[in-house]
């Protein structure tokens, strides 16, 4: 994973954590790699991703099982989903929706342009 220099390594780690939840690569009550395999995974020191998962833990996305590791919560999706949801439509819309007006670029080009990435890199479970 390449980390960006102008946001907050945890919260990068947590929306990868959040991607593979969305993706279903780890299902409800599923239990998630260790604060360990995701530091060596990811090549990050053991107390960011503890931070990863503390911020993820204080979201209900994940929870603990003392002793045995962290898991993602029953309603981990719905949650990922809504906290991405608000930051996307506050901060990255709004500048998509300003590139899309200066371009002039019409919702059609978007649409088909939409619908060719989908069917090239995602098939999610609804």
């Amino acid at each position: 994973m390449e980390f960006r220099n102008n946001e907050a390594i945890y919260l990068q780690i947590a929306a990868y954590v959040s991607e593979n939840i969305l993706l279903g690569k780890w299902q409800p009550d599923d239990k998630i790699p260790s604060v360990r395999e995701l530091a060596v995974e990811l090549q990050v020191n053991p107390n960011t991703v503890m931070r990863t998962f503390e911020y993820l833990q204080n979201q209900e996305v994940i929870y603990n099982k003392r002793g045995i590791g962290f898991f993602v919560d029953a309603d981990g999706v719905s949650k990922v989903k809504k906290h991405r949801k608000e930051r996307f439509l506050q901060q990255d819309l709004p500048e998509f929706f300003r590139n899309v007006f200066l371009l002039d670029i019409p919702l059609e080009e978007l649409q088909e342009r939409y619908e060719q990435f989908k069917s090239e890199h995602f098939t999610l479970n609804p």
